[in-house]
Parts: structure tokens; sequence; C-alpha cells
């Protein structure tokens, strides 16, 4: 009888948890679509840039929707919370297998794809939004989540994630 009154007080302590613990995590509404390409993490470029194998062929990716500051730029200095955007990016996805979402576009003037990027069940565009590393931007035709991502960002400047309350100019 003992052990199953702890076992339920156990139980009962585990419930009152939210869901994920995570530091940071936010409640984002999304789950990944079907059909999304495999792909292996070998680089974080910066915040919002990465270099993937896709069935052995190496492509550099550029997250659509969002925009994190500067790191890498060869006529710009290092921007406010560009490093943490950076470092944020690689946790999240640095040296993982990921899943590319395609909107519209196949590739920008620079030749990189242009894709969502799905990692353990969150989108990593999403997440740079709601936690304050990214600006939502809007590049038509790849608008898909837009909407989403100006709200994700109205809520993370409200209550001052991130950038919004490190950046002086944000």
């Amino acid at each position: 009888m003992r052990k199953i009154a702890f076992a339920l007080i156990g139980l009962l302590a585990l419930a009152c948890l939210p869901t994920d613990v995570r530091p940071g995590a936010l409640d984002i509404p999304l789950t990944p679509p079907p059909n999304l390409t495999p792909a292996s993490v070998v680089r974080v470029v910066d915040g919002d840039t990465i270099e993937v194998k896709i069935y052995g062929k190496l492509y550099t990716v550029r997250y659509i929707g969002v925009d994190t500051p500067e790191t890498v730029h060869p006529s710009r200095p290092v921007e406010c919370f560009g490093k943490e955007a950076y470092r944020r990016n690689r946790e999240l996805v640095g040296g993982k297998m990921v899943q590319l979402e395609k909107d519209v576009s196949e590739t920008d003037r620079y030749g990189r794809l242009l894709r969502y990027i799905w990692v353990e069940g969150q989108m990593v565009n999403a997440v740079l939004v709601a936690e304050g590393y990214a600006h939502a931007v809007t590049y038509p035709p790849d608008v898909k989540y837009a909407e989403l991502f100006r709200e994700l960002e109205r809520k993370a400047r409200q209550e001052g994630r991130g950038l919004w309350s490190a950046c002086p100019t944000s």
C-alpha cells in the first residue's frame, strides 16, 4: 500500500510539471507537416543560415520568414544580439538531423535553399522569433507562416524577450 501511495504522489508531481521544462520553451501551436526533406546539419553559419547535407550533397539553407542580427556579413559589423542568435541556432540544430519544409521559392538570389527548419517536432524559425532572437520578415511568395511569425514577434517584443530588451534600436 505504501509503494502505491508513493507511486501516486510521484505521478501527481509529474502531472503538475509543464510538458516542456526546457528553459525558454514557449508554446508554439505547430506540428510538422508530412513529406519533409531530411537533412543533416554540417555547420551553423549564423542565426538564420545553416549548411546541410541532403542525400550526400552539401547545401546552404536560409531560413524563411525570419532575420537574425548579422554576425558574418562581409561589410557590416556584428550587430546587437547577433552572437546570441547564432548560439541559440547552434543549440537548436547544430550537428542534428533536421527536416526541411519548402514554401514556394526554391532558392534566393544567392543560390541558398529557402526553407522552414524542423527539429524534434518544433519549427526553428518560429522558436527564434518567439524567443526574441529574430525579427519576422516577409518576402512573397514565401508567406505560409508570415502571420504566425508576426504574432510571435509582437509577443516577444511586448514581453521584452531577447533582442527586444537587449538592443536599443530593435
